[in-house]
């Protein structure tokens, strides 16, 4: 299977199918990634909230695939925030993932009320200009906050990771980093499978003989978003990333784009300032 590859904006590749590891164990989390790996994904995604960065590292390592095969994304924590805690953290994510260099680290929510993202941001491209990651992004980050960002940052956001699926769909959000060249990469693809059972979904699968969820990660597919879903079910894992043996006509892609609301399901980021993360 090949999964194609997105170009970012300082010419590293993405795998534009990614795992997630989102509320996995991190007990758990070796075996589901190593499940991942040998289903196909070359692009896993975890962060030091996450507390499974260990898991990661050990799956990579146990599957013996090279290690430029292999495209790792992790994330800062928002109480890491900070010129020095940022320099550490990462120290810190690379030592709990056993890797040289990560792929892409993220700032992980902007957290506005404590003012540090743009002082967060030049400890990352230090890390970047050093080579210790292979690109920089962001998460969360609602258009005034990249903004913000963009008045000083002297490298561009490769990546805004944010909330992302048919029912809440973020349009602003997404046309604010596309102006910049950032890509969008959708957390919660799936809206946590509350969006699997909308007609336009589930009449799309039918006439595919795909699955719901098929459906909805190959919307994102057309629209050149970067996805990464979240099982643990080795069958889901699988069809998760069997995405390109079928293709959504136009008007398939209208009757999804059209289920958008405005009701996210994780924390509102101008707002969310749980620093504990």
């Amino acid at each position: 299977m090949t999964v194609p590859q997105i170009a970012l904006n300082n010419g590293v590749h993405i795998p534009q199918v990614g795992y997630g590891v989102f509320q996995i164990p991190d007990g758990q989390t070796q075996v589901a990634v190593e499940q991942a790996l040998e289903a196909g994904y070359r692009h896993i995604d975890t962060a030091a909230a996450y507390g499974n960065e260990a898991g990661v590292g050990a799956a990579i390592r146990a599957s013996g695939l090279p290690r430029d095969e292999v495209f790792v994304t992790t994330k800062l924590r928002n109480g890491e925030q900070g010129t020095e805690a940022t320099l550490k953290a990462y120290d810190d994510s690379r030592r709990r993932l056993g890797l040289d260099t990560v792929d892409l680290y993220l700032i992980h929510w902007p957290v506005p009320s404590w003012g540090r993202y743009v002082e967060t941001w030049k400890a990352m491209e230090k890390l970047y200009a050093e080579g210790a990651v292979r690109a920089i992004g962001i998460s969360n980050f609602l258009p005034p906050h990249v903004r913000t960002l963009m008045e000083q940052a002297e490298v561009t956001p490769a990546v805004n990771q944010v909330e992302l699926h048919p029912s809440f769909q973020q349009v602003a959000t997404q046309q604010a980093g596309t102006a910049h060249g950032i890509a969008t990469e959708a957390y919660a693809p799936l809206g946590q499978a509350k969006d699997l059972d909308q007609a336009a979904v589930t009449e799309a699968a039918e006439a595919h003989g795909v699955t719901p969820a098929q459906v909805v990660l190959r919307w994102h597919v057309q629209n050149g978003t970067v996805v990464i879903p979240k099982s643990v079910t080795p069958e889901r894992i699988a069809s998760n990333i069997d995405l390109f043996g079928f293709e959504l006509s136009e008007a398939e892609m209208a009757a999804v784009t059209a289920l958008d609301t405005d009701e996210r399901m994780f924390p509102d980021p101008e707002t969310a300032d749980f620093t504990m993360l």
